[in-house]
């Protein structure tokens, strides 16, 4: 296998990977090396199915796995994708294209604010891994931007790394949606996906021992802090790591497997403002270790 650098920072494709076979020692070293040193991984022409992507995902943790409403009968909705999975698409159960106007979309559209996946979580998250089976051209839209957070620390003032030292923030989904720019949130919204408010520490350690700052836009405020400044401090530190120099696009074709380490990335859809194509992109999420379990269900184990 070959690693090949995608970005100044950070981000890599990984060449020669085989996924159709049961990951090895081998294969599981390289890619643990790569996403140690790039923490983006791009794994081409990964040609799988569901059960070939769920197996590798596996390889690395124990999934999350997606809420199910606890008012859907079993069997009730029809799936295009293995349960394990998580839908990124713009399709509905029958593979139809969702109207990018209509309301199911426009909850999407808060992952067009950088974010982490799953810090709204008490698990404790590690990967995601997301295939896209269909990809529209990359002239349409549909890209996926990428931060290295680790660079972003590195990159802060001395006096700002002193002062958020000791802080952490507040991971709110429901108002992270609401600084997105959804402003209605319902009582159905919230009992259909109930997640309190959780806290993080500002600076994440590691495992290899490099610090990243651990915002995004599920970030609402630090603990501690006047909500009102707490949250210009988390948007002052969100400006700052979203400059340009940070970002790595990613441009999709079809049979990409993207990984990003949720711990120490953060991740920005771009809108695809069209209902002429089809992007049928779909999600493992990994955590560090536990039982595989949806974030809901957790909450009352």
């Amino acid at each position: 296998m070959e690693v090949i650098p995608l970005h100044p920072l950070f981000a890599a494709e990984i060449v020669g990977a085989d996924l159709t076979r049961p990951p090895d020692e081998n294969l599981i070293g390289a890619v643990e090396d790569a996403m140690a040193r790039y923490a983006v991984a791009v794994i081409r022409d990964a040609d799988i199915s569901d059960a070939e992507h769920i197996r590798f995902s596996r390889a690395f943790g124990p999934l999350e796995l997606p809420h199910r409403p606890r008012n859907l009968a079993p069997g009730a909705a029809r799936r295009r994708m293995a349960p394990e999975l998580f839908d990124a698409s713009n399709l509905d159960d029958d593979g139809e294209i969702i109207p990018y106007q209509s309301e199911r979309r426009k909850l999407a559209k808060g992952a067009e604010r950088f974010h982490t996946d799953s810090s709204f979580h008490a698990l404790p998250t590690k990967w995601s891994l997301l295939l896209g089976h269909v990809t529209p051209p990359p002239s349409v839209g549909g890209d996926t931007r990428f931060i290295d957070a680790r660079a972003v620390y590195d990159a802060l003032p001395e006096a700002m790394k002193e002062r958020i030292a000791p802080l952490s923030a507040v991971h709110d989904f429901w108002k992270g949606r609401q600084i997105a720019g959804l402003k209605k949130v319902t009582e159905e919204d919230r009992k259909a996906l109930p997640f309190p408010p959780v806290e993080h520490p500002l600076v994440r350690v590691m495992p290899y021992g490099r610090k990243a700052l651990y915002i995004g836009g599920h970030a609402s405020h630090v603990v501690g802090m006047p909500e009102d400044e707490g949250h210009r401090l988390i948007e002052e530190l969100y400006d700052f790591a979203t400059q340009e120099r940070f970002i790595y696009r990613h441009h999709w074709r079809p049979h990409d497997l993207v990984i990003w380490d949720n711990r120490c990335t953060l991740h920005a859809a771009t809108p695809l403002e069209t209902d002429a194509y089809k992007r049928d992109v779909r999600r493992t999420t990994i955590n560090e270790y536990g039982p595989e379990i949806s974030a809901v269900d957790a909450l009352a184990a």
